[in-house]
């Protein structure tokens, strides 16, 4: 049976989904503009990146389809919108040079994880080209054929 990984302590989500459909070229840490409830709520780790996009708006960056899960005890108060559009905190020149790489050449923006930094949520976006079906076959081959490799090395020794 296999081990289960220890996430990271700092670590709230991780969209696997990202690196298996992209071929992610680089990265960049965004702060995210959140909510009260949002930020109780991702203490308690009820955070899902899976259809998370970013998308650049007038200048600004701007995440869309992240669900963050509210807790029924905190948001008695407040109407709490789970997929709510969530501003992003970068730099001009990250913002610029995303919004450039988005327009000219093709890739997109996704989120990896979303994890804690001295007490503040961070991003972790990826600039990403597409993978094609094929791509996928590939480093599925691959993958196995290292998991083979390791099993091989590890009965030898």
């Amino acid at each position: 049976m296999a081990k289960k990984k220890k996430s990271s302590p700092n670590s709230i989500a991780v969209n696997k989904k990202a690196r298996h459909d992209y071929f992610i070229e680089d990265t960049f840490e965004a702060g995210l503009v959140l909510q009260g409830w949002e930020v109780k709520s991702l203490r308690l780790g009820k955070a899902n990146l899976t259809e998370s996009y970013v998308y650049i708006k007038d200048g600004e960056a701007w995440m869309s389809g992240a669900h963050i899960s509210p807790i029924s005890t905190v948001s008695t108060h407040v109407v709490a919108n789970p997929t709510r559009i969530r501003k992003l905190l970068l730099h001009n020149r990250e913002i610029s040079r995303l919004f450039g790489s988005q327009q000219r050449e093709g890739y997109t923006i996704v989120a990896l994880s979303l994890y804690w930094k001295k007490n503040m949520v961070k991003l972790e976006l990826g600039l990403a080209k597409g993978k094609k079906l094929h791509d996928k076959r590939a480093t599925e081959k691959e993958r196995e054929w290292n998991r083979d490799k390791s099993r091989i090395l590890k009965q030898g020794a």
